[in-house]
C-alpha cells in the first residue's frame, strides 16, 4: 500500500513539472522530488528521512523496473541516494545515577562486590569496552603509573589512566577478593574472575551491570556501553578535547567521537536556557 501510495505521488510530482512519459524523466527530476519530500508542501508535510528514504527505494525500483523491460534507455535514478537516518544520540547516565550504580555494585552482603565494584569502576573510569576489560590481564595493570593496557579492536592497543577511586576499588579487589576467587582455579592471569576461578565472561560482566543498575533503582536500559556513553559524554561536559576523547574510547577517526559532541551541545542549550538572563522570551 505504502509502495503505490510513493509511486503515486511521484508521478504527481512529475506531471506538476510537465513530465508525462518516462524517457522524459531526468536525474535532475528525481533529485529534486528528494528535495520536494523533504520539503514538503501545502498538503504533504515534510517527510523525515526514513519515509523520505522507503519513497526513493520506491521510486528506483520504478526506474529499474522501466529499464529492465526496455522502456527507458537508462536508469536515471541510480545515482539519487535515500537521506541517511538520523544520528542516533547515545544514551548517558547522569554523574549520580553512575554513581548509584557503583555504590550498588558494593552492597553488603554480596559475596563478590568487591569483584563487582572494581569491575565497574574500570569500565566507567576509562572508558573501556566490556570485552576489553574482561579480556585484561593482572600484569596489564600499571598502578605505578595508575593506568591500564586495553586491546581494542582489530588488535589495537592503548594505555587509558584510571583515577584514584578505580584504583583504590582495584587495589581492594586484588588483595581481598580475588586471591580467594584464584584459590578455586588453575590460576589464571585474568585480573576479573568467576566464582570457579576462570576468567569472568563479557555475559557475566555485562549481569553484574545489569544487577547494580537494578539495586540502584535505575530504570532506563543500561549496558556496559551505556558506561561508555557516559563516560565520553561526562568528559566532554567536563572541557575535554574531543581529539583526546578520541585516543581514550580507541576510535580510529574523530568522526566516530563526535557523536557524542551532539549531547553535550544539548546540555549546553539546556543551561543556556536556564541560565542567561535573555534566553527566554
Amino acid at each position: 500500500m505504502s509502495y503505490r501510495r510513493d509511486l503515486r505521488r511521484y508521478a504527481a510530482f512529475l506531471a506538476d513539472r510537465g513530465i508525462g512519459e518516462p524517457t522524459a524523466i531526468r536525474g535532475e527530476d528525481v533529485t529534486a522530488f528528494l528535495v520536494y519530500l523533504r520539503e514538503g508542501d501545502t498538503h504533504h508535510p515534510p517527510l523525515g528521512s526514513g519515509s523520505a528514504a522507503r519513497t526513493v527505494v520506491a521510486v528506483r525500483g520504478l526506474h529499474k523496473f522501466l529499464l529492465r523491460d526496455g522502456l527507458v534507455e537508462a536508469d536515471v535514478a541510480a545515482s539519487v541516494k535515500p537521506p541517511s537516518p538520523p544520528k542516533r544520540l547515545p544514551k548517558a547516565l547522569t554523574v549520580d545515577q553512575v554513581q548509584a550504580i557503583l555504590d550498588a555494585a558494593a552492597s553488603p552482603g554480596t559475596t563478590l562486590a568487591g569483584r563487582d565494584r572494581a569491575l565497574l569502576e574500570l569500565l566507567y573510569a576509562t572508558g573501556a569496552r566490556i570485552s576489553e576489560v574482561v579480556g585484561l590481564d593482572v600484569d596489564d595493570l600499571d598502578f605505578e603509573a595508575a593506568s591500564v593496557l586495553l586491546r581494542g579492536k582489530a588488535g589495537k592497543q592503548r594505555i587509558v589512566p584510571f583515577g584514584s577511586y578505580a584504583q583504590a576499588a582495584l587495589r581492594d579487589y586484588l588483595v581481598g577478593t580475588r586471591p580467594a576467587l584464584a584459590a578455586s582455579g588453575r590460576g589464571v592471569a585474568a585480573v576479573f574472575l568467576n566464582s570457579r576461578g576462570g576468567r569472568l565472561s563479557r555475559q557475566s560482566a555485562w549481569a553484574v551491570l545489569v544487577r547494580a543498575a537494578e539495586r540502584a533503582g535505575i530504570a532506563a536500559d543500561v549496558s556496559p556501553h551505556t558506561l561508555r556513553h557516559s563516560f565520553a559524554t561526562h568528559l566532554l561536559d567536563g572541557g575535554a578535547d574531543v581529539r583526546v576523547v578520541q585516543e581514550l574510547l580507541g576510535h580510529a577517526s574523530v568522526t566516530t567521537t563526535q557523536i557524542y559532541t551532539l549531547v553535550t551541545i544539548d546540555r549546553l542549550r539546556e543551561v543556556y536556557a536556564t541560565s542567561h538572563p535573555r534566553a527566554l522570551g
